[in-house]
């Protein structure tokens, strides 16, 4: 019983000290308004609507992507407010990608991020593949009925089957258009094999990297680094993972940066969601870096923002679910700007989960 006890002092020592509490409000500051849940039945075209892995916001209509790989597709809908709170979600269309020929049929398509191309008002997609498989990541552009346009040039440590390489399900999943509309940056969810380890209970180096990609060279062409934090609750079935799911470049090398981690053998209440401030101003260009571990390197500043365990009994039957998304939405009635997320309920494979849209709201300093 000692040796026990002991074990678990341990345990909760190092994730006391391991991961960040302190909330900084002095750049930006988040408040949660609201949250609104999707029925887990709900049809549209002959479609389930679930495993909602991303949002995006332009011009009155909202963009929400599927990470169905049997099916990749997106729907359009309307969210409308009413004081601060959400009052209707009208799911309109979805929009199935045409996999009949060519690279959207040759590729694994395992959707997670998605933005509208405001000169173009064409769909950037971000894709994981499927590397167990030997199916690369991807991030490439669709019409609005969905029908291939082009795709980004990946470096070689991206791809599947290299030494250095990705490890599976943690790839592209965060994806943001730059601040000058040049091109877009996309983060991936878990560090590459040789960078570093998957973040753990006790502290480890876990860097992963966030690539630009310009929109006129097809390439990329600057990368930061940031670490991510560690696995927060104790899994008491053997499976446990942080990473990020989604960011947003919001002003010249600032970004917001939402991770997710999940701890199996909690039901579910195994997610902790937290909102990060990056500043990337006197970060690294990495692009070059084949194997971090070996490169001397300055990573982006980061700071907690919001920690969604603050407003847990907020939400619906208090849980934080499998958040994925974000996008800024229009202004809120005080004038200050709204953010929605929105989470992934993995079809209800893994267990009850929710289709859950959140709104915060933003206030600048």
């Amino acid at each position: 019983m000692r040796k026990l006890l002991l074990l678990c002092l341990i345990i909760f020592t190092l994730t006391a000290c391991g991961t960040s509490k302190k909330i900084f409000k002095e750049n930006i500051e988040l408040r949660f308004l609201d949250d609104y849940v999707l029925p887990s039945n709900l049809e549209i075209d002959g479609t389930t609507v679930g495993g909602l892995s991303g949002i995006d916001y332009n011009d009155g209509t909202y963009y929400l992507v599927c990470d169905h790989p049997g099916n990749p597709r997106f729907y359009k809908s309307k969210i409308e407010f009413s004081r601060n709170k959400i009052d209707t979600i009208i799911i309109s269309e979805v929009v199935k990608l045409d996999r009949n020929s060519g690279f959207l049929k040759e590729n694994t398509l395992d959707l997670e991020g998605i933005r509208i191309d405001d000169s173009s008002e064409n769909i950037v997609l971000s894709s994981e593949g499927a590397i167990s498989k030997n199916q690369k990541p991807s991030i490439f552009y669709v019409n609005s009925d969905g029908e291939f346009i082009k795709n980004f040039e990946l470096p070689d440590y991206f791809t599947s089957t290299g030494i250095q390489q990705p490890r599976n399900n943690g790839v592209f999943e965060g994806l943001t258009k730059d601040y000058k509309n040049e091109g877009i940056w996309v983060g991936m969810e878990l560090p590459l094999t040789k960078d570093g380890s998957k973040p753990k209970l006790f502290p480890t180096r876990s860097p992963i990297r966030i690539t630009h990609f310009n929109k006129k060279s097809g390439k990329a062409d600057d990368q930061f680094v940031i670490s991510l934090e560690n696995i927060s609750k104790i899994p008491w079935l053997y499976f446990a993972v942080n990473g990020l799911t989604e960011l947003i470049q919001y002003a010249p090398h600032q970004f917001l940066v939402l991770e997710r981690a999940f701890s199996a053998g909690h039901g579910s209440y195994g997610n902790t969601v937290r909102i990060f401030n990056i500043n990337t101003k006197n970060a690294t260009n990495t692009l070059e870096f084949q194997n971090l571990r070996k490169q001397k390197f300055t990573k982006a500043t980061k700071e907690l923002v919001f920690d969604f365990k603050s407003v847990k009994k907020r939400l619906t039957e208090g849980i934080i679910d499998n958040i994925e998304g974000m996008t800024f939405g229009p202004d809120l009635p005080n004038g200050n700007k709204s953010l929605i997320l929105i989470s992934d309920n993995n079809f209800n494979s893994l267990g009850k989960q929710l289709n859950q849209v959140i709104l915060m709201e933003v206030i600048f300093k």
